[in-house]
């Protein structure tokens, strides 16, 4: 597992569902992983109540399977529970974006694309987890300078079955077309083009989509 640093003000159970929520969307804690509250406290600095808690919270939204007196397990990846997920953040993104076309300042436009450079450069040097943040930081700006970060932290809640496929994917070959889609977003937002940026959004979106059959066949392990 990866443990990061706890965060200033982070209660012990807010820090053990951010740990163990950046495990499961990472993969490293894979799909049908068996867990325990005392295994999770042997790695992650806080007591065993507040990750029995966590993974409590996690089970409400279907991505681990609490079995009494069994402990605990990672849920397979759902593609009927995905594209819920999928639905939402399209819905939401799509829309995201357009406004992002409207109000981008200098000041976005050149964070925004700080960001490609170095999805770029993780890419081509092969550094998965890095290209994910990065992903995962342009999306989220999006909300953040569009005044809407409420409404990203509300998606969050939901996301992380999409955010496993979105794992996934980025590990496969598609790995350019990602970067690819981020820099023609970027551009219609320089250019203040709304329904192309909306366009191309729902086609970063869909890419795992399209591509479901060949994700199966590599990482079918993972899959319901």
């Amino acid at each position: 597992m990866h443990v990061t640093e706890r965060l200033k003000g982070e209660s012990s159970k807010e820090y053990a569902m951010r740990v163990i929520r950046e495990n499961i969307i990472s993969l490293e804690l894979e799909p049908g992983t068996s867990v325990s509250a005392n295994e999770l406290a042997s790695e992650i600095p806080v007591s065993r109540g507040p990750i029995r808690e966590a993974l409590s919270e996690l089970s409400k939204i279907g991505i681990v399977e609490v079995y009494p007196q069994s402990g605990c397990k990672i849920s397979m990846i759902d593609y009927t529970v995905v594209e819920e997920a999928r639905f939402l953040r399209n819905t939401l993104e799509c829309a995201i974006v357009k406004e992002a076309c409207q109000v981008a300042e200098a000041v976005n436009i050149l964070r925004l694309q700080e960001n490609v450079n170095l999805q770029k450069f993780y890419m081509e040097n092969h550094k998965t987890e890095e290209l994910l943040e990065m992903d995962n930081e342009f999306h989220k700006y999006l909300f953040q300078f569009t005044n809407k970060i409420e409404i990203y932290n509300l998606m969050k809640n939901f996301d992380i079955h999409f955010d496993r496929i979105r794992s996934v994917s980025i590990r496969s070959v598609k790995n350019l077309k990602i970067v690819e889609d981020h820099e023609k977003i970027l551009d219609c937002i320089r250019n203040s083009d709304e329904e192309e940026a909306s366009k191309i959004m729902n086609i970063h979106l869909m890419r795992d989509k399209i591509d479901k059959e060949e994700l199966k066949e590599k990482y079918g392990r993972y899959f319901k």
